[in-house]
Parts: structure tokens; sequence; C-alpha cells
């Protein structure tokens, strides 16, 4: 006889054998296999799709790093033309200065030879006048009124002729 471990050993294994008769009757191990066989398809699936989505996120990222080397390249252009237009506008300014200085200092020039020249013309007029004035009182302390008068009138036309 078997004791009630025995008769429980003896139930438990024909429970399992049972379980497994039916699991094979039911075809669980295919319904199994097909579950996990979609699992991993679906599993392939996903990592497929994972794989593309990296491949597009490489894709743009190299994109994006390209249009930013272009962006420092086109930045570095545009601050090397700014450099290259302010120094040409310093370059010019300088000249104009330079010009301007130029004018200004002959327009300075000509006008002191002006006043220069004004000045020498005023000196004549005066010593003209003044040797006109002696001429007269020295005339007119010797000769008459009349004969005076006439000598100076002509004496001066004379000047007056040979200064202009």
């Amino acid at each position: 006889m078997m004791d009630a471990t025995g008769w429980a050993t003896f139930f438990a294994l024909t429970g399992l054998v049972v379980f497994f008769i039916i699991a094979l009757y039911l075809k669980a191990p295919a319904a199994l296999a097909k579950s996990l066989d979609e699992r991993a398809a679906k599993i392939r699936a996903e990592l497929d799709e994972a794989k593309k989505l990296r491949d597009e996120a490489q894709t743009i990222l190299a994109e994006y790093q390209k249009k930013r080397k272009e962006a420092e390249a086109e930045a570095g252009q545009i601050v090397a033309a700014a450099q290259h237009e302010a120094e040409q506008l310093l370059a010019d300014a300088k000249e104009k200065t330079e010009d301007y200085v130029t004018r200004r200092t002959a327009t300075a020039e000509q006008k002191i030879a002006q006043a220069e020249r004004d000045a020498v013309n005023e000196v004549r007029a005066r010593a003209v006048d003044m040797a006109v004035e002696a001429a007269r009182v020295a005339i007119s302390k010797k000769s008459d009124a009349r004969l005076s008068s006439s000598f100076f009138d002509s004496s001066l036309a004379a000047v007056k002729s040979k200064l202009n």
C-alpha cells in the first residue's frame, strides 16, 4: 500500500500527464510558438524601425552639421567682407581728409599771397600819393599857380598811366 505522499505524488503525476495531453490536443505548443514568433517578428520590426529612425537621425545630423559649417564659412566671409569694407572706408576717409587739408592749405596760401599783393599795391599807391603830393608842394613853391596846375595835371596823368 501506498502512503499519503505516494498517493499525492501519483495524483500530481497523473494531473501533469493529463495536462500535457490536453495541451497537446488543443495545440497549445503551436499556439505558444506562434505567439512567440509573432512577438519576435514584432520586436524585429520595432528594431528595424529604430534602425531606420537612427539612420534618418544620423542623416539629418550630418545635414545640419554641413549647414552649420556652411553658415560658419558664410559668417566668416561676411566678417571678412565687412572688415575689408571698413578698411576701404577708412582709406577713403583718410584720402578725402588729406585732399581736404591740401585744398585748404592751397586756399590759405592763395589768400596769403593775395594779401601780400594787396599790401604791396597799397604801399605803392600810398608812395605814389606821397610822391605826387611832395612834387606838388615842391613845384608850387618854385612856380606860379597857373604853371603848377597844368604841370601837376600832366604829371598826375603820366603817373596814373604808368601805374595802370
